[in-house]
């Protein structure tokens, strides 16, 4: 390898720069030749050459320097192989970075699937390393694949789902039959380990919840003791058929989100029964409402008073601070939890809520407390356990970046690539590295 002070700042291993121009459309060429013994060993039976056949000139595409130009003529020869048993009648000089028939360099790829895997999109790495989509798009694809493996152990699992992009009718090739594509996608994340986004599956359905655990294995699915998810039904007889010894734990926000749609609907139908017309803004009921959806905690004694005065004095029905009432008293349930989940204190705060709810007949707080009964085994053992889905509705939120940044996916495989690396903190840190 030469010690050339020119050939070692243009690091590119197995060549050697032989000069340095400036060409006026070009900008910087760099002309390099072949530093490397073993370029002159026949591909097909390993024999070094010494006849040559032809010199050629390729041009392959580098990683820019500076804010100039940076243009490679590599110079290379074209041997011919004696050996008559071979098959290869001739071969061209060829190194690591640049292989046989390569337009592009490996350190170009690398930097351009490095660019990818940091958060850009394939046309903005198009633009700054000025090479094709599908050539950054393979090269993000081998990076990614080779640092994504299959999901290991999970202790804690959660389970949500993502929309993704708008319906689309397909046809089958071979029934012929029209079908509307799946919008959503069910996903499974690591919650207490740091393996992030497991995998995706289309649909919400129990058969595509339980198909993906069981292609898993048995010893994967022995191994999770607690699974994470939102009051959904589905999910829920899902994980009982596929995990029958796990946990299932109904995440607290969204118990909480029930209770703040039952009060948000109480006091939208009162607005309509009293008024005749929803709700304005010089109306105390519906001034007030994003003060309804926020803790007691949360407001301060001057909010608080404004807020009681105000329904009080503009509702004669008194549903809605019935409703607010039956919000709090579900949250200071829900609060138990970090008061270690006593059973005393537990009961005593379930009962208020029960009798409470029964007590004002309003049908949007049965239909709560039914749903609280309902769910009541998933939601004790939050009580116990504490662990929640908030890691799952991150990973959610960046599912959703992941395809704004590449303004939608056409193809699936390629959505749950991108996806599943921008969601797992080891693997943009690998490559951020």
């Amino acid at each position: 390898m030469s010690h050339d002070g020119t050939t070692i700042l243009f690091g590119l291993p197995g060549v050697r720069v032989r000069e340095v121009t400036r060409d006026p459309v070009l900008g910087r060429v760099v002309d390099v030749v072949t530093d490397d013994e073993t370029a002159a060993a026949c591909p097909g039976c390993g024999v070094f050459s010494t006849s040559v056949r032809q010199r050629r000139t390729t041009r392959p595409r580098d990683l820019p320097y500076g804010e100039e130009r940076l243009a490679v003529r590599w110079h290379k020869v074209q041997y011919a192989c004696r050996e008559k048993p071979c098959p290869r009648k001739a071969f061209t000089e060829q190194v690591g970075e640049v292989p046989a028939r390569a337009r592009v360099t490996g350190r170009l790829r690398r930097a351009a699937a490095r660019a990818v895997g940091c958060g850009q999109a394939v046309s903005s790495a198009v633009a700054a390393f000025g090479i094709s989509w599908p050539t950054v798009h393979d090269a993000f694809a081998v990076h990614a694949d080779a640092l994504l493996e299959t999901p290991g152990p999970v202790r804690v699992l959660g389970i949500d789902e993502t929309r993704r992009g708008r319906p689309a009718w397909t046809q089958d090739p071979e029934s012929g039959k029209w079908r509307l594509s799946e919008r959503f996608e069910t996903n499974f994340v690591d919650l207490a380990g740091t393996q992030g986004l497991l995998g995706q599956t289309a649909g919400r359905t129990t058969k595509t919840v339980t198909g993906w655990l069981d292609a898993l294995g048995a010893d994967w699915k022995a191994q999770v003791a607690i699974v994470a998810m939102d009051p959904c039904a589905t999910y829920r007889r899902a994980v009982q058929q596929a995990l029958p010894h796990a946990v299932i734990v109904a995440d607290h926000f969204h118990v909480v989100r029930l209770a703040n749609q039952a009060l948000t609907e109480v006091r939208q139908r009162v607005t309509r029964t009293s008024t005749g017309r929803r709700g304005l803004k010089n109306d105390p009921v519906w001034a007030n409402r994003r003060r309804l959806l926020r803790g007691r905690e949360r407001l301060s004694d001057k909010a608080f008073t404004t807020m009681w005065n105000g329904l009080i004095d503009h509702d004669d029905t008194g549903q809605v601070l019935a409703a607010w009432i039956a919000k709090e008293e579900l949250r200071a349930l829900l609060a138990t939890a970090r008061r270690g989940a006593v059973r005393s204190d537990v009961a005593h705060r379930l009962f208020r809520f029960y009798a409470w709810c029964a007590d004002a007949e309003i049908p949007e707080l049965t239909r709560l407390a039914s749903t609280v009964a309902t769910w009541w085994p998933e939601i004790e053992a939050f009580l116990r356990t504490r662990v929640t889905n908030a890691a799952t509705e991150g990973t959610n939120h960046l599912i959703k970046d992941a395809a704004r940044i590449a303004f939608g996916f056409r193809n699936l495989d390629n959505q749950r690539r991108r996806v599943r690396f921008a969601c797992t903190r080891r693997h943009r840190l690998a490559t951020a590295a």
